[in-house]
């Protein structure tokens, strides 16, 4: 198995390899769905904080107790054999201090990278307070790939036409303060894509999903790398809603039909 260095200097690698198109990440939420997307072929596994929060009893938005979600990102990493990165929220926080400590604590998990957002209430942090957060996060955790991730389109900040100005200015500030990439959900429309990955000079992570481009048209525009959120979370979540109807009010089974075998499950957990 290689080192935690290793697989955290591979995670860099893995975003500035464009011939191989971007990094897809299937996020996963708890260790059997990473052992799922290892098993599937990712070539790193990314957390959802959301899907993380759910599966522990909390709901997303900085609601969940920080040693939750660490002892969660150690198993994980454990687990795996490719590199992990953690979706973090906001770094579980009050301040800058706190950030960091949760980024060296992700880092001794054995973790490579982190997502550490802007959001903040119902708007966005000060640019200036944000920076400090991230630059905490890369002097406590020096070779952490650090994701910054920007709001604006998600959180549809401003007039619609200030957006993508507003988050080229925030981009350069958070790689100022250390970060290592930019992460902008809320948009996959190509032109969009586009005009953020020859304005943002790191690599850039967009959050797909139905309806969205295909990963090989997103690569295209520029995007580095590509991730999906709750998705995956939310359709196991469906599938264990819809069966739990069937049965209660029809008393059949046939929406558990195409679960994964009991065998081929368990086979996925190795000493």
């Amino acid at each position: 198995m290689t080192s935690a260095s290793d697989r955290t200097k591979l995670f860099h690698a893995l975003h500035q390899a464009p011939e191989s198109g971007p990094l897809a990440l299937p996020n996963a939420w708890d260790v059997a769905s990473a052992l799922i997307v290892e098993a599937a072929g990712a070539k790193a596994v990314a957390t959802t904080s959301a899907g993380v929060a759910w599966s522990l009893g909390a709901p997303d938005g900085d609601a969940l107790d920080r040693g939750l979600a660490l002892d969660l990102v150690a198993r994980i990493a454990k687990a795996v054999r490719i590199p992990v990165t953690a979706d973090i929220e906001s770094g579980f926080g009050a301040d800058a201090k706190e950030v960091g400590e949760t980024a060296k604590a992700v880092s001794e998990a054995g973790a490579s990278g982190v997502n550490i957002e802007d959001a903040h209430g119902a708007g966005l942090r000060d640019v200036k307070e944000q920076q400090e957060r991230l630059n905490a996060a890369r002097e406590a955790a020096p070779d952490l790939y650090v994701n910054a991730r920007i709001d604006v389109y998600l959180r549809g900040i401003g007039e619609p036409r200030d957006r993508l100005a507003h988050t080229l200015e925030r981009a350069r500030a958070y790689l100022e303060a250390g970060a290592s990439g930019i992460f902008v959900p809320g948009v996959t429309d190509v032109a969009t894509v586009e005009a953020l990955a020859k304005g943002i000079d790191a690599p850039l992570n967009v959050l797909a999903g139905p309806g969205a481009p295909a990963v090989h048209e997103l690569g295209t525009a520029g995007a580095a790398r590509i991730s999906v959120g709750t998705a995956l979370a939310s359709a196991a979540y469906a599938t264990a809603k819809k069966a739990a109807e069937e049965l209660l009010a029809k008393g059949t089974y046939d929406s558990t039909s195409d679960g994964l075998g009991y065998g081929e499950l368990n086979a996925l957990f190795r000493d």
